[in-house]
């Protein structure tokens, strides 16, 4: 697992300034592997090297990448999911930058959702 973190915040949930965050998450398949995923990690990079964000970019906690046997996922992790209007700055400019195809869905999950799920997967609180 790589992983981004400025001003030592840790990428885990119990980090405190993430117990209130959430993150942008984008699933990605075996096959995106070879043609997608070191593209759009360098891009989620560089996004949070340059504040691409604007404003929202203050919210921004870190990025994480997991690359696993049955599809990779890249995460841009917030610290506050309830400030919505910065949340969808960040999902709407993310899916711009990595020209995400219109029809492509990137969902938005909170940490404590996500931590407390009795499934296999967790319900998008936003998605662009």
């Amino acid at each position: 697992m790589a992983t981004s973190e400025p001003d030592g915040i840790k990428p885990m949930w119990e980090d405190d300034r993430n117990k209130l965050g959430g993150r942008w998450l984008m699933t990605l398949s075996k096959q995106q592997r070879h043609n997608d995923l070191d593209r759009y990690w360098m891009e989620t990079l560089l996004c949070l090297i340059g504040e691409s964000f604007d404003e929202a970019s203050e919210d921004v906690c870190g990025a994480v990448v997991n690359v696993r046997p049955k599809g990779d996922k890249i995460a841009i992790w917030t610290g506050n999911c309830q400030n919505r209007d910065a949340i969808m700055t960040i999902g709407q400019q993310y899916k711009e930058r990595l020209s995400l195809p219109g029809k492509t869905l990137i969902g938005y999950q909170s940490h404590d959702d996500t931590s407390s799920k009795s499934g296999s997967t967790t319900k998008n609180m936003y998605s662009v």
